[in-house]
């Protein structure tokens, strides 16, 4: 069983960073694959944005985001982090962690995922 904390959203400009996390309770994480999910607006699906194998050494990005956030994951401390540098408008959602375990880290079925933090809400600004 894991339970996951969200947290680091905030109201940003246009080409500013920020960094989310994602806490995780429990002694299992190091076996998970952990990811984060975007969802524009309520009622609209979760997207896939980045994800990162059990050992930190695989990582997968889509091709929105791809060299501007960054995964990484540190198993002594239960953490996940996404850096997001260069932000645009259209980065403006809220994001979501979760964690699997096994599969493959560049499937983009949020339904494979057996568990969620809350969502942390980025606005990017003009």
């Amino acid at each position: 069983q894991v339970q996951l904390v969200g947290s680091g959203g905030g109201l940003v400009q246009a080409g500013g960073s920020l960094t989310l996390s994602c806490s995780a309770s429990g002694r299992t994480f190091s076996s998970y694959t952990m990811a984060w999910f975007r969802q524009p607006a309520p009622g609209l699906g979760r997207d896939l944005i980045a994800s990162i194998d059990w050992s930190g050494r695989r990582t997968y990005y889509a091709d929105s985001v791809k060299g501007r956030f960054t995964l990484s994951r540190d198993n002594t401390k239960n953490m996940a982090y996404l850096q997001l540098n260069n932000l645009k408008l259209e980065d403006t959602a809220a994001y979501f962690c979760a964690a699997k375990i096994g599969g493959e880290i560049n499937s983009p079925d949020p339904d494979e995922y057996d568990y969620w933090g809350q969502g942390a809400q980025v606005t990017v600004s003009s």
